[in-house]
């Protein structure tokens, strides 16, 4: 018997030690990111101006001379490595959370697609795993589609993180990049745009569910251009990662963190993970892809037209955030504010 019970006891603390061994690779995969999503950009800049004045100028020059030969590159459906997005690693990043793909409808890949993904959180977690990785369930979910994460178009000047960022399959949020996707690659494309951007993460805080939507018009106006169909996303849980101090609108420090974000792009967000201060908490985020809003193409689409659909995707996703919210970890009393 006292043979049994230390067998027993063994196997238990292997268990333990495997499941710690577990955590701490998913935390040290999604640390990485969270580093390489902050500072991967402005360390090889600055490398690489560093290498510049040194005995191996000859490396950085000869990159930055590839830079400009290759600048439109992201502009024309970046260059994506399959290789880089079924890494092991985002396996363990997607476990981390975990981070889940929900499928409401399906998507047909003869039409081509602008998905609007909501919220956009502290760093788009959700959006990230489902669109950019091999391990989000999406080719799944939605065979025949090709799913491509806009993003700022200020990050693919930045160098070799250029490369990074179109090897995960991510392009510019910029119109020529946006009209490339919907015109030149055939049927069967999926266009991710977080529709409120970096304004939005200045709310992203846990048990708040607020939208930057009321004056994002160019989206649906770019659906109506090349005939798209409009579909909301939205990912539950993407707010409970990070506790952020969110200043209210009017103050100073909001109004600085407004002009920052006019300067460079992106907000200022003061922001605290779980862990090492920068591992966000271990909550689970749901992606839900909802139905298809059919879009007709009108090449000079008026504003009224604009605006018709502009309400017709509202409608949509405040819809989607009720239908979901309670399977998804909310109460029923949580709404959705858009702004």
């Amino acid at each position: 018997m006292a043979a049994v019970r230390r067998l027993w006891t063994s196997r238990s603390e292997e268990v333990v030690e495997m499941d710690g061994w577990v955590d701490f690779i998913q935390k040290v995969s999604v640390l990485q990111w969270v580093l390489t999503f902050l500072f991967m950009g402005a360390f090889f800049t600055l490398l690489t101006i560093y290498l510049l004045f040194t005995s191996l100028w000859l490396l950085p020059t000869a990159y930055l001379l590839w830079m400009v030969l290759d600048w439109s590159t992201p502009e024309r459906g970046s260059r994506q490595s399959d290789w880089v997005r079924k890494w092991q690693v985002w396996r363990h990043f997607k476990n981390y959370f975990p981070v889940k793909l929900v499928k409401t409808t399906e998507l047909s890949p003869s039409k081509n697609y602008i998905l609007g993904s909501h919220p956009h959180g502290i760093m788009c977690v959700g959006a990230f795993c489902c669109f950019s990785t091999g391990y989000g369930g999406f080719s799944e979910a939605f065979p025949g589609l090709r799913a491509n994460l806009a993003i700022l178009a200020g990050l693919f000047r930045l160098p070799i993180f250029r490369e990074y960022l179109m090897s995960a399959g991510m392009c510019p949020v910029s119109k020529p990049s946006l009209e490339h996707l919907l015109s030149r690659r055939g049927q069967g494309n999926a266009v991710v745009i977080v529709t409120g951007g970096a304004a939005e993460s200045l709310d992203s805080a846990p048990g708040i569910n607020v939208v930057v939507m009321k004056q994002r018009k160019g989206f649906v106006r770019l659906a109506l251009e090349y005939g798209a169909d409009l579909v909301p996303v939205y990912s539950f849980g993407e707010n409970e990662l990070f506790k952020q101090v969110v200043f209210p609108e009017g103050s100073m420090a909001r109004s600085l963190q407004t002009i920052f974000k006019k300067l460079i792009g992106f907000a200022p967000c003061l922001f605290m993970g779980q862990s090492w201060g920068l591992v966000p908490y271990k909550r689970p985020v749901t992606t839900v892809v909802g139905g298809p809003i059919p879009v007709p193409r009108r090449p000079s689409p008026p504003e009224e037209m604009v605006d018709h659909y502009h309400s017709l995707y509202m409608e949509a996703l405040t819809k989607l955030f009720h239908e979901h919210k309670v399977s998804c970890g909310l109460s029923e009393s949580h709404d959705l504010r858009i702004i």
